[in-house]
């Protein structure tokens, strides 16, 4: 099992919570982006520059994924991608993307795209906070409780 994260817009914050658990549980894990990566010394920690563009590196992530890693990404598609390729995907706000939640998730994501395009201003997601960080260290750590149980 490896851990991959979608670096690019992943939250500092977030990033290092992921630092510590790869140390700890001594899992893997893989930094994506399309910028170059400063990543703490670690066996279990390596960063992939991928070419510059759109979706690059989420189509980076949906090719090496497999069975049972976990994906840090609020890439919606990339969550869907991820499920079709029965791995976990696991938003930086702690909320996990299922094979029940990944449609609502993606029609909302098109028909907020679709509001946007005709000038509607739709604002965007609220300001990550403490909580939102704190939810997901929770998220994690019962993910590699489990997985490493199993």
């Amino acid at each position: 099992m490896q851990i991959w994260i979608d670096a690019d817009a992943c939250p500092v914050s977030i990033k290092e919570i992921l630092y510590r658990a790869a140390e700890r549980t001594r899992t893997d894990l893989v930094l994506v982006a399309n910028q170059m990566l400063r990543t703490p010394p670690s066996p279990y920690i390596r960063a992939v520059q991928v070419a510059k563009g759109f979706d690059v590196a989420d189509n980076y992530i949906a090719e090496q994924v497999s069975e049972g890693d976990l994906v840090i990404t609020a890439d919606i598609p990339l969550a869907a991608a991820v499920i079709d390729k029965h791995a976990l995907a696991l938003n930086p706000r702690g909320e996990f993307y299922s094979r029940e939640n990944i449609r609502e998730a993606l029609d909302m994501r098109n028909f907020m795209d679709i509001l946007r395009s005709t000038g509607v201003e739709t604002g965007g997601p609220s300001a990550f906070s403490n909580s939102d960080r704190q939810n997901f260290a929770k998220q994690l750590d019962r993910f590699l409780a489990g997985s490493l149980r199993g």
